[in-house]
């Protein structure tokens, strides 16, 4: 009996190792595999994805294959052929259902995800991006100012520079695209359990949360919706918001309760993630680099004297600019997703051609290559203000690899099926709240000689990249 069940047991091992494992074709990507059965390389990428995908591509080159918790993904990091996959919607299917399920706990199907997409786009342009704008404008200005924010008027207050960034535009967020603070449902609340619900995110998105971790993140989510389902069911039938033209968008697709607040959620994530960290890499960087404050500064000074006005679509800011965008280079770390549909040929910029296999994924890394490739930007991994900027102080958009004129020198924003629709919204509010804590402030580091904090290696593939600790300031009405 029991020498019965252990080769049964062997015979289950054999046959694990058998259909879990591959050989690569000759006319496929590099397979690298991992010494780890199904796993793979599943340990090493959650770590620190950017280091091990740039350990492969040292090994591998532009493209290849590994497996990852039992998924073979090809990685594709020559920015010359991101067309190839961004442009096959016959063979490459895009779809963030299983993450999206995993961490929102959403059932949302793929025609939801299109048509809502097809919803946002509309209000964040034109006439509906212009009123989103003021209204955010308007928030800022309010918030950096208050009473909350500024307890008294001449000594100096000491905060995190991180969470002061993060709370603030979080909470100018939600006040413009959520509304008003309704029944008891304070933004400060919120903010509080959203930041313990992204703190897990990624873990969650990975599922590697502990037990406890778990249990903290599944409360934060039911608090937040929760507090969302309160903010729009008690709001007035009168008034109109963002979110209650989203919620009414909902119900008319016919989605039950449960599914509308949990949407909810999705929303408020997607809407509020990016900006307070941002805002956080590029404050600190101006903080950190006196030359390229003093840059930005002149140049505010320059365009509007008055810095009672808001910045706003006719004030040219090429300087300002330029720290925007290097600043995303540095720290915009998206993965870019397709599922091959059916066996296909992926044709490379070089002229060679790789076979995938139906099942796989294909993933871009925008971060590694072209963001921190050094053929397109030397010393990548510095600072450098106006990296976007030509010797004429006009926006440098001229970005060569191997001498050809690069379409993709930089993508924070994705492309193709996974371009931000919000992406114009979340660069005027960043803009716009740097502007007004450098006009109505006094900010400093804490210690002079204080360096950025390092990149928090778990958020690669989750949008803006977070620290991994603060970056003490203190600051006090602009005298």
């Amino acid at each position: 009996m029991i020498l019965t069940a252990l080769v049964t047991v062997l015979c289950f091992i054999i046959l694990f190792f058998i259909y879990t494992t591959r050989t690569r074709s000759k006319d496929e990507p590099p397979l690298d595999s991992g010494f780890i059965p199904w796993l793979g390389h599943a340990l090493d990428f959650s770590r620190d994805a950017a280091k091990f995908l740039a350990r492969m591509k040292k090994k591998h080159g532009d493209i290849f294959t590994v497996r990852i918790a039992g998924h073979y993904i090809t990685v594709l990091l020559d920015p010359k052929s991101y067309d190839a996959v961004l442009q096959d919607c016959d063979s490459l299917d895009y779809s963030n259902q299983k993450v999206v399920q995993r961490v929102f706990d959403l059932n949302w199907p793929n025609k939801n995800q299109v048509d809502g997409r097809l919803w946002m786009k509309q209000h964040f342009q034109g006439q509906n991006l212009v009123h989103l704008c003021t209204l955010m404008n308007k928030n800022i200005q309010a918030l950096v100012r208050s009473p909350d924010t500024i307890h008294n008027t001449t000594n100096w207050e000491k905060d995190g520079l991180f969470d002061f960034c993060y709370r603030l535009l979080f909470k100018a967020g939600y006040l413009t695209l959520f509304g008003l603070e309704q029944n008891g449902t304070t933004v400060n609340e919120v903010y509080k359990e959203f930041r313990t619900f992204d703190g897990l995110l990624a873990k969650t998105a990975r599922s590697t949360l502990s037990l406890v971790e778990k249990r903290t993140a599944c409360s934060a989510r039911q608090h937040l919706w929760n507090l969302l389902s309160l903010s729009y069911h008690s709001r007035p039938a009168v008034s109109s918001s963002w979110q209650q033209e989203y919620h009414q968008y909902l119900q008319e697709m016919g989605l039950d309760k449960e599914t509308q607040r949990r949407a909810m959620l999705l929303q408020l994530w997607v809407t509020q993630c990016n900006a307070g960290p941002a805002a956080f890499w590029l404050l600190g960087w101006l903080l950190t680099h006196p030359k390229a404050m003093q840059s930005v500064r002149a140049e505010i000074e320059r365009i509007m004297p008055n810095s009672a006005e808001c910045l706003n679509n006719t004030h040219k800011t090429p300087v300002f600019d330029s720290v925007l965008n290097e600043t995303l280079r540095l720290t915009a770390a998206i993965f870019i997703n397709r599922e091959v549909k059916k066996d296909m040929v992926l044709d490379m910029a070089d002229g060679k051609a790789y076979r995938l296999r139906r099942g796989d994924r294909v993933c871009l890394f925008p971060y590694l290559s072209p963001q921190m490739d050094p053929s397109i930007h030397k010393e990548p991994e510095k600072f450098k203000y106006d990296r976007f900027l030509n010797t004429n102080g006009t926006e440098k958009s001229d970005f060569l690899k191997d001498t050809n004129k690069l379409k993709y020198y930089t993508l924070p924003w994705g492309a193709g099926a996974n371009i931000c629709v919000g992406q114009h919204f979340a660069i005027n509010a960043i803009k716009q709240f740097v502007f007004v804590v450098l006009t109505s402030l006094d900010m400093e580091l804490c210690d002079p000689n204080s360096s950025m904090p390092p990149l928090d290696p778990s958020r690669y593939g989750f949008g803006m990249l977070q620290p991994d600790g603060e970056l003490p300031i203190r600051y006090r009405t602009k005298k």
